[in-house]
């Protein structure tokens, strides 16, 4: 018998099963957390196909790595907020204020008279989006044994699936027989109500959903707001300085490097970035995966829509195979292989993301179909469906009771920063390959081909965080 087959339990000898995700002590929590993700699924799916739209509507085309980066600088700060929040009073407050600002960010994106107002949007939202993420995975943490949390993980990429299936196509023709912002003002509409509803459930749910409380001068203490607004402020003006290819936009970037590189050691756990046994090794890994689909999901669809010319709702498509792909891969590591090992799940994965790569390069060439570049999305998702739970997985199981919170927080810390990283390193390139001539087809093989290099990366570094 193996270690991790001796943590798993087993029935008891009456005969009796252990309890699954919807029996009677998980139900309400289960449904809780599926209407969650069920409604940012929806929000997230059918937005983020219409921001390539949205930027070139508003001349902001060469800010487009703002767009997307301030959403992910904003979420540094939200998941350090929702992290601290969670241990120190349970996740259900900061989980609630995170769906409503994720309502009042669609109208602030929507209104948007330029750029830098849906700058504004998009960083509102990820500060939603950071609290709630936090908030989610910390409640899974406090609320189900070991056991059933690869199950829980894989419910929740299932919540997808139904907003995959119809958020991307639907958005993709309203963007094009109306406009973007009848996406955003719409989404607001269809979440306003059930937001609202889901918040009122939560302030009446008991808070005593098997979270542990920290001693009483842990709970007395500030979370690190300073260190993570810093952090924040780091990656925005990176995020910015790589929009451009001069003195001034060089000197946003430089920093953008010392924020990061003086912050950011202070949330993750010690080692990280030397990949370090354990815990380290997990949120390090959490930070390369992330940040090469989060630029292959950003740039792959910008390049379609502004290059080849790609109609907004066949990229749309592209947005629903991979959210329901990476349901299925989910739902496969948690159900299928659930007797396999976690870090090797996470090298499987690993590979699959090597060969989405590979995809998004030979579909940069000018005489290859770009629906070959368009594939590398979906097959991405497959990856991380595999990968991601277990990622998670394997963090919760180096964390101690009381120190949940936390780590959801280091682990979506460190998610931001590989997205920031990876998506600010490949915009520079880009810009820098088109600086020196190279046709715009040209810079995005280039920049997608160095997305090898994370992923191999992973596969490589996964053995070093088993449990």
């Amino acid at each position: 018998m193996t270690a991790e087959q001796a943590l798993r339990p087993s029935p008891n000898d009456s005969g009796d099963t252990l309890p699954g995700i919807f029996s009677r002590p998980y139900a309400a929590a289960t449904l809780t957390f599926a209407t969650v993700m069920f409604l940012t699924g929806f929000a997230a799916l059918a937005v983020v196909p219409t921001l390539p739209t949205a930027a070139e509507d508003l001349d902001g085309v060469s800010l487009f790595p703002l767009v997307a980066g301030s959403f992910v600088a904003a979420s540094l700060l939200g998941g350090v907020l929702g992290g601290h929040w969670a241990d120190r009073s349970g996740a259900r407050r900061p989980l609630a204020l995170g769906m409503i600002l994720s309502v009042v960010t669609l109208l602030v994106s929507a209104s948007s008279v330029s750029i830098w107002q849906l700058v504004i949007g998009r960083f509102v939202d990820g500060l939603a989006a950071g609290m709630v993420a936090v908030s989610v995975t910390t409640a899974i943490g406090q609320s189900y044994p070991e056991y059933l949390r690869p199950r829980m993980l894989a419910m929740m990429s299932a919540s997808w699936i139904i907003p995959s299936l119809v958020g991307p196509p639907v958005a993709g023709v309203v963007a094009e027989v109306w406009s973007w912002r009848t996406v955003f003002y719409g989404l607001a509409v269809l979440t306003a109500l059930p937001a609202l509803a889901l918040v009122a459930v939560l302030r009446m749910a008991p808070e005593g959903d098997g979270s542990q409380a920290l001693p009483a001068e842990e709970r007395a203490s500030r979370p690190p707001l300073v260190v993570a607004g810093m952090l924040s402020l780091g990656a925005a003006l990176g995020q910015y300085g790589v929009s451009g290819w001069d003195a001034r936009h060089l000197l946003f970037v430089v920093a953008g490097v010392v924020l990061l590189v003086v912050f950011a050691p202070r949330l993750l756990p010690k080692g990280t970035w030397r990949s370090a046994r354990g815990l380290p090794t997990a949120v390090l890994l959490r930070g390369l995966t992330s940040g090469t689909y989060f630029t292959v999901e950003a740039l792959v669809p910008l390049m379609l829509i502004t290059e080849r010319r790609v109609a907004a709702v066949t990229v749309g498509v592209a947005f629903t195979a991979s959210a329901v792909l990476w349901a299925v891969a989910s739902w496969a590591q948690g159900k299928l292989l659930q007797d396999v090992a976690r870090h090797r799940l996470v090298t499987v994965g690993a590979l699959i993301m090597a060969a989405s790569v590979v995809f998004a390069v030979v579909g940069s060439f000018s005489g290859v179909s770009p629906l070959l570049a368009m594939a590398a999305m979906p097959l991405a998702a497959i990856g991380m469906g595999m990968l991601d739970p277990c990622v998670t997985v394997l963090s919760l199981s180096h964390s101690a009771p009381d120190r949940l919170g936390h780590t959801t927080s280091a682990m979506q810390t460190n998610m931001n920063l590989g997205q920031v990283v990876v998506l600010a390193f490949a915009t520079a390139v880009l810009n820098a390959g088109l600086a020196a001539g190279t046709s715009r087809l040209g810079g995005y093989a280039i920049t997608f081909s160095l997305l090898l290099v994370p992923t191999l990366l992973v596969a490589v570094l996964a053995v070093r965080a088993r449990k």
